[in-house]
């Protein structure tokens, strides 16, 4: 008798494919496999495939029916689009960065790109929700891109500008899960960079990319092993933190400090919310994170202020 779910999304290829072969061998263990296209043959008896459209709510709807009173323990999020104009992947044929330059890009693959990276993803989430309740130990990990951070995408970085479909949807799919994490706590989330895999995502093969197999490989115990202390988390596959401004925590009291290597100047927030913090330790803990995982050294810096 399976002891546990993991529902894979985006199984039909790449990294969800990569997911599925690893995850079927193991013990215990019951497969939910979803993707919009066919998934590959299967005898196996512990895995359930099913066809959803992340675009399509009444899809969703569906799988939430189909799947109502069943927990989920671990969800594995795989799904996604590259975001380069459909026209010029043709025209330019083994030219990633001409299919999603400034001048290139065009509106229809803005929109549709956030629809499936970002738009569709929450809703999955949301219709889930349930089923995650109802583990012991739910965790649901994402697969996202180092290009959504923005801490990687500055001036001075060679790998920094355009692709302007992809990082914004991979940066707003970033932004709604440290949303779940915060709304949701009772649920692990976590946010993986995976490398630069060999997906199916382009129509050619990347240079430098490896494959879906070697990632998923050194991803498993990885993602066995986070744990709630990671919820909120950015990781790449060897487990070093991804840095983003939103890994700064929220503070309480408005006030200045000056740091090496920083200044920083934040606004009173909500008690309800901060609670009695200390300042300094704080901001001092959280630049130094920064500072540690980042490739770059953070400038002099200033944080909005913050709704009251």
């Amino acid at each position: 008798m399976p002891t546990r779910s993991v529902l894979i999304c985006g199984a039909a290829n790449g990294l969800g494919t990569a997911f599925l072969e690893a995850y079927r061998k193991q013990p215990n263990t019951h497969i939910i496999a979803i993707d919009r296209a066919p998934i590959p043959n299967s005898n196996d008896e512990n895995v359930q495939k099913f066809t959803v459209d992340l675009t399509d709510e009444p899809s969703i709807a569906d799988l939430a029916h189909t799947l109502a009173s069943q927990p989920i323990d671990l969800l594995i999020h795989s799904a996604g689009i590259r975001g380069l104009v459909p026209a010029l992947e043709t025209t330019h044929h083994g030219d990633v960065a001409a299919c999603e330059t400034l001048e290139a890009m065009d509106l229809a693959t803005l929109t549709n790109t956030f629809a499936v990276n970002a738009a569709g993803t929450f809703l999955l989430f949301r219709a889930l929700l349930p089923n995650l309740r109802l583990a012991k130990e739910p965790k649901v990990v994402v697969m996202s891109s180092r290009m959504g951070s923005l801490s990687n995408n500055f001036a001075g970085n060679r790998a920094a500008g355009s692709a302007y479909a992809y990082r914004a949807s991979k940066a707003a799919l970033n932004a709604l899960v440290r949303s779940f994490v915060v709304d949701v706590p009772e649920v692990v989330w976590v946010l993986c960079h995976p490398g630069r895999v060999e997906t199916g995502l382009v129509k050619w093969r990347e240079e430098g990319a490896i494959g879906a197999e070697e990632s998923v490989g050194g991803l498993v115990g990885r993602i066995e092993g986070w744990g709630v202390e990671d919820s909120g988390g950015f990781y790449d596959r060897h487990n070093h933190a991804v840095s983003h401004p939103s890994a700064l925590p929220a503070i309480a009291d408005t006030e200045s400090t000056s740091l090496p290597d920083v200044t920083v100047r934040y606004t009173r927030s909500s008690p309800q919310r901060a609670g009695k913090l200390q300042l300094s330790s704080l901001v001092s803990d959280a630049l130094l994170h920064l500072n540690k995982t980042s490739t770059m050294r953070y400038p002099p810096l200033e944080i909005p202020d913050f709704p009251s």
